[in-house]
């Protein structure tokens, strides 16, 4: 299993990778790990938020559905939603082909003022940890 060092980690299971957006926006790009795209199995369909969509941290914002069961998603930062990955809808198989990379599901604009939004989730260490059962 796969935890890049760059990213932070819910305990749900979905990554962050924070960068800079258009006019100095701080933007969250956010994903399943690889944990949980082989916990799933196939995954066959992806639902996510609308562009737009004003996300709460820790509620629902989309679901994925495998071959398996189907699975909520959970926004792990509050802010607005600025891309969905719209290749999902005709390949959502890329979620467990590259989880980390083109199998990327939103990304979510965040007010920068309140300096790193993803300090309170967990790093690589921490989230290898969890899914070991330490």
């Amino acid at each position: 299993m796969t935890v890049p060092a760059d990213r932070r980690y819910t305990d749900q299971h979905e990554w962050t990778l924070v960068r800079e957006g258009d006019e100095g926006a701080t933007v969250v790009r956010v994903g399943i790990t690889d944990h949980a795209q082989d916990a799933l199995g196939d995954i066959v369909f992806v639902q996510l938020p609308d562009v737009g969509a004003q996300l709460t941290a820790g509620d629902p914002m989309g679901e994925v559905e495998s071959t398996k069961s189907v699975s909520d998603v959970y926004a792990p930062v509050a802010g607005v939603v600025t891309a969905v990955n719209g290749a999902l809808d005709a390949t959502p198989e890329t979620v467990n082909a590259d989880p980390y990379g083109e199998g990327w599901l939103v990304e979510i604009r965040v007010d920068a003022a309140s300096g790193d939004p993803t300090a309170h989730l967990l790093d690589a260490d921490a989230y290898q940890a969890l899914v070991d059962g330490s």
